[in-house]
């Protein structure tokens, strides 16, 4: 059996344990003699798996009791447009505002869609210096329904390393591709929403996390298929929800747990970043852009500015067993997503490959 290390962005790997289970499993879950694509989703076969992957994702994160687990579909994106919708209730003027910090393509896109339903205000950016750091986050005002930050960015690989302190204002955060990557106080936060597919498991599935004195503040106008209050109410499953991703996430936080939980990854992946972030700082032919106190465990770019030479390397590794090196189409490049699943062993294959092709084009 062929296996590679896979650098993409997303999907991204899996561990091969929670593929391998998921196999055995395709045409016979629990003894059921059906697959978990077969299952109905309200029947007694399929509620224990809903039911674990909540109750362990829950644990894994320390979510408090008064926040609800939602699982839903549309991706990160989707919750670009249901997180005003939802939470954008009038201030005591009347007007409908809230707060976002711009450090990337994804921070912009959200505030973008924000702003066809409220005044989105984009209090800080760092789009001056192509999102290579995390600005400073000023103080939100009282009157705003929230404050938005994404509090890892994928593309530009850069991270939060101290979260804006927001007051009586709810933090709301765009969490996809850090999720579960190292230990986060789930009560700083009103909201958390991420899509599944860098860390918990295949696409389709998205999870929100909301506390409850926050559900029921939505928009006259919000579809009853965007509204956190009426998903929340029914369990996850006013219709149909993503029956296997969610039956996947399950495997993948028992995965998880069995290794250790949130602070053990959090420790991996400070080691497993290190490694390559050492080797970008010694090299003389790829450099980190990012500055390092903002850098990513999770997303690292890296350039040389010969896009010949880049698209070379992606070649090259990719001939070597090290695939979806490319860098974002927006940005160029090169970046190496290393999620949870991805070993120290794909980080150190890594570099071995960029000393060699150094060695080899060096200039």
């Amino acid at each position: 059996m062929k296996r590679v290390f896979n650098f993409s962005a997303g999907p991204s790997m899996l561990p091969l344990s929670v593929l391998e289970r998921a196999a055995a499993e395709m045409t016979d879950a629990n003894g059921t003699g059906q697959s978990v694509m077969e299952m109905s989703h309200r029947s007694k076969d399929y509620k224990p798996i809903i039911e674990n992957a909540e109750a362990l994702l829950r644990e894994l994160m320390g979510v408090p009791s008064n926040y609800k687990v939602l699982f839903l579909q549309g991706g990160g994106s989707l919750q670009f447009a249901m997180v005003p919708l939802n939470l954008g209730a009038p201030n005591a003027a009347g007007r409908r505002r809230a707060s976002y910090v711009d450090t990337g393509v994804w921070a912009s896109k959200a505030a973008e869609e924000a702003a066809r339903f409220m005044d989105a205000k984009v209090v800080a950016s760092s789009k001056d210096r192509a999102y290579a750091y995390i600005p400073a986050a000023p103080a939100p005002d009282p009157q705003d329904a929230f404050y938005h930050i994404t509090l890892n960015n994928t593309i530009v690989g850069t991270k939060w390393s101290k979260l804006p302190e927001t007051g009586s204002v709810p933090l709301v955060a765009d969490i996809s591709s850090c999720i579960l990557s190292e230990p986060l106080d789930v009560s700083k936060f009103g909201l958390l929403y991420a899509g599944a597919q860098k860390n918990l498991g295949p696409a389709g599935l998205t999870v929100v996390i909301v506390r409850e004195d926050l559900i029921g503040k939505a928009a006259a106008e919000t579809p009853t298929m965007l509204r956190y209050d009426i998903h929340a109410k029914e369990g996850s499953m006013y219709n149909t929800p993503p029956c296997y991703a969610i039956y996947v996430l399950g495997l993948v936080l028992e995965w998880m747990k069995a290794s250790g939980g949130v602070e053990a990854m959090g420790k991996r992946n400070l080691e497993k970043a290190a490694v390559l972030y050492d080797y970008l700082d010694s090299s003389r032919m790829f450099r980190c852009p990012v500055d390092k106190e903002f850098r990513s465990l999770m997303n690292i770019p890296f350039v040389n500015g010969d896009a010949e030479l880049e698209g070379r390397a992606v070649k090259e590794a990719a001939a070597a067993d090290l695939v979806n090196l490319a860098g974002h189409r927006l940005v160029g490049g090169l970046r190496a997503s290393v999620y949870n699943a991805m070993p120290r062993e794909g980080v150190v294959a890594l570099v071995d490959f960029l000393k060699r092709f150094e060695a080899a084009n060096g200039r």
